[in-house]
């Protein structure tokens, strides 16, 4: 258990130091799970966002939901392209832009890999109750850490 914190800013600098190490620890096993696939995390998170929500998305969308940098986005697509993963068709209203989509490899692939990625996330997740998951989705989202309001 924490001890008492009676300074505001020293409160806020041991959750800054817990949610550092927390989210470091968490996301370094994340992605050794998903390279041991033989994926980078970037390929991952945009092959499982055309599966899991089976939307049409631009680089552009992408970009801005999964926080990948518009400068890097066309490289790790193109990549995704050349591995048949994923098919670049012209979006018919924006000559300009390109809709990403999964191509049958991708969607397989992805699809053999997402179950036992979802296992693994619980199980780094599953000393935790489904009221404390919300309750941390919740604050989370109070600062901004919403991917759902991208």
């Amino acid at each position: 258990m924490l001890e008492k914190v009676t300074n505001k800013n020293n409160l806020d600098l041991e959750l800054y130091r817990t949610w550092f190490n927390a989210s470091t620890y968490f996301l370094e096993n994340v992605t050794k799970h998903v390279e041991s696939h033989g994926m980078t995390v970037d390929n991952f998170r945009i092959l499982e966002l055309l599966y899991s929500e089976k939307e049409t998305y631009t680089l552009q969308k992408i970009s801005e939901k999964l926080h990948i940098p518009s400068g890097s986005i066309t490289y790790v697509v193109n990549r995704l392209v050349k591995q048949g993963y994923v098919q670049k068709k012209p979006c018919p209203t924006d000559g300009r832009a390109s809709h990403v989509v999964l191509t049958t490899s991708g969607e397989k692939i992805i699809h053999d890999i997402v179950p036992e990625h979802v296992k693994f996330i619980s199980s780094k997740l599953g000393h935790m109750d489904d009221e404390e998951k919300y309750t941390l989705i919740k604050l989370l989202g109070r600062i901004g850490m919403d991917s759902g309001k991208n």
